[in-house]
């Protein structure tokens, strides 16, 4: 059926911090469950030969939250990109970062390029981490930069899409949503105007590959018409 390929799935991870209390457990424990929820769930999308995935990891209004969690996230981030570079190369993935990224601290934004640049060249999976991300500011960002540049009125799809964080990234075929909130929460809005949404009730560190294939057979049961009657 047209257009039925999946070619991206975008994530909006929730629920780490709502499991860790379900649990008993400080926040930070369920953002550490998040990152092996992380690893299944890459490792489902390679095997379901899903070739580009998208991760909403830290939103623009993620700031907001406590001190202490944010800095615990951060503190996660840089350990895992670290460590986790070379399993991506032996894996053939290839790891980029779309937001804000003038916004994070210099060393994390050291580590990101490393990472970017030690994968580069990987092919069978494409992962994008989403980091101080969020939609509008997306728009904005692209807005302003064509602005910048003295790009003439009208301006058509095709250029405006360049100017996007990451242009050459197929736009997200279906967008998921964990922890049973019905909303996107600024992920995607541009690229995400004709994606297929799914929501789940678990919460991220339960997810996993089975999780992942009923999201999919949702997908495929779907007709996808682009305004089409």
């Amino acid at each position: 059926m047209e257009g039925k390929k999946l070619n991206h799935i975008g994530i909006v991870m929730d629920g780490n911090g709502r499991w860790a209390k379900s649990k008993g457990l400080p926040r930070i424990m369920g953002h550490r469950e998040g990152v092996k929820a992380v690893e299944r769930t890459l490792i489902a999308a390679k095997e379901l030969g899903i070739p580009c995935v998208s991760l909403y990891a830290f939103s623009t209004e993620n700031w907001k939250r406590p001190k202490t969690e944010v800095l615990g996230l951060m503190g996660l981030l840089k350990y895992y990109l670290r460590i986790k570079v070379e399993e991506l190369n032996k894996e053939n993935a290839r790891i980029r970062f779309a937001g804000s990224l003038s916004g994070l601290s210099v060393d994390i934004q050291e580590i990101l390029k490393d990472a970017e640049e030690k994968t580069k060249n990987n092919d069978a999976l494409q992962l994008i981490v989403c980091l101080n991300y969020g939609g509008r500011q997306e728009i904005l960002d692209a807005v302003n930069k064509m602005v910048e540049k003295g790009i003439p009125v009208p301006v058509t799809e095709e250029i405006f899409r360049q100017h996007l964080y990451l242009p050459d990234v197929p736009d997200p075929d279906l967008l998921i949503r964990t922890s049973g909130e019905l909303r996107m929460s600024n992920f995607w809005l541009w690229q995400g105007s004709y994606s297929e949404y799914y929501f789940t009730d678990k919460y991220w560190p339960d997810f996993g590959k089975p999780d992942l294939e009923m999201a999919i057979a949702d997908y495929y049961r779907r007709e996808r018409r682009y305004g089409k009657a």
